[in-house]
């Protein structure tokens, strides 16, 4: 099973999983967040990180959702890459969490695959793309 850790400002990663186990019906299980604040030192944090990647390895590697690129959290999930152990993707959803977990029994590149596209298929213009509502 591939392991999942999203990498946040403040409690995001935290209500994502939340929202994802509520919609599962139960705890997540090989999923962690690690949230960041102004007031962190960034190289604790990669440390802090490093620890979690560990536990949440269960041999098949793995996935690092930050929420955005370019910011501390992205910036951290870049320095903790390794192709095909640990691999990165900004812009964390609910969406790309869910599709995610869905696959994550498939191996990493499959899940980074289907996480992303759980990310790009869950931004929808509803005015112009689904539900056009009355006048």
């Amino acid at each position: 099973m591939v392991g999942i850790l999203i990498l946040s400002h403040g409690a995001l990663g935290e209500a994502l999983i939340e929202a994802a186990s509520h919609m599962h019906g139960k705890p997540l299980v090989g999923v962690a967040q690690l949230k960041v604040t102004a007031q962190d030192d960034p190289d604790a944090v990669l440390m802090r990180a490093r620890e979690l990647i560990a536990r949440l390895d269960a041999g098949q590697g793995v996935l690092i959702m930050a929420d955005m690129f370019g910011a501390t959290p992205g910036n951290i999930t870049a320095r903790l890459l390794a192709a095909g152990k640990v691999e990165g993707i900004s812009g964390a959803s609910l969406p790309m969490l869910v599709r995610a977990l869905t696959y994550r029994e498939s191996p990493l590149a499959v899940v980074v695959d289907k996480a992303m596209s759980g990310g790009r298929e869950g931004v929808v213009h509803m005015n112009t793309d689904c539900c056009r509502g009355p006048g």
